[in-house]
C-alpha cells in the first residue's frame, strides 16, 4: 500500500516554472579603459559595431564584475540594443536573472487548482530553483493553500496550515 499516493498531497515542482531560454551574462568589464572606468566615446562606438543579433532570443544579465566607475546610463544603452533581440534583459548577475525569470514565470500561475489543498513544494530536483521561487509561491499560495509544506511527500517540512 503506497500511503504516500493515499495522502491526498498535491506535489508542486517549482522547477516546472523553470522559463527556457539560453541564459547570457553581459559583463560590462570589457568595456573598461584600464580595468577602471568607461569611456563615453569608447563605448559609444563599440555600442555602434557590435553585432547585437547574438542575443536573438537569449535571457541576459548585464552586470559589472569590477569596482569601476560605469554611470547608469551605460547599462542603459546596452539594454536599448538588446532589446529587439534578448528574451529577457535584466541588470544583475546570473542569479539575480534566474530570479527575474522565475518570478515572471510564476505570474500567471492558477491559484484556484491549489485550492484547499494540502501542497508540497518540491525541495529537489535537477533544476536548481532560487529560494526567492520558494518565497513567492509560499506568497501566493498561502491564501488558497489548506496546508503548505516544503520536501518530498514522504519526508516534509510543514510552511501552513489554516485553522478551520
Amino acid at each position: 500500500m503506497n500511503k504516500v499516493a493515499q495522502s491526498g498531497l498535491v506535489t508542486l515542482d517549482p522547477a516546472s516554472f523553470y522559463p527556457q531560454g539560453e541564459r547570457v551574462v553581459y559583463d560590462i568589464k570589457d568595456n573598461l579603459y584600464m580595468g577602471l572606468m568607461l569611456r563615453e566615446k569608447d563605448f559609444r562606438e563599440f555600442v555602434k559595431g557590435h553585432d547585437w543579433s547574438q542575443y536573438q532570443d537569449k535571457n541576459v544579465a548585464i552586470t559589472c564584475s569590477e569596482d569601476a566607475i560605469v554611470p547608469a546610463w551605460a547599462y542603459m544603452l546596452l539594454a536599448n540594443r538588446m532589446a529587439p533581440y534578448a528574451r529577457e534583459i535584466v541588470f544583475g548577475n546570473a542569479e539575480a536573472l534566474e530570479t527575474v525569470l522565475f518570478l515572471k514565470g510564476l505570474e500567471n500561475i492558477d491559484l484556484e487548482q491549489y485550492r484547499d489543498q494540502r501542497i508540497v513544494l518540491k525541495g529537489c530536483g535537477d533544476i536548481p530553483v532560487p529560494v526567492s521561487a520558494y518565497v513567492e509561491l509560499t506568497k501566493k499560495l498561502t491564501p488558497v493553500a489548506k496546508s503548505l509544506m516544503y520536501g518530498e511527500p514522504c519526508s516534509t517540512v510543514p510552511i501552513y496550515k489554516r485553522k478551520d
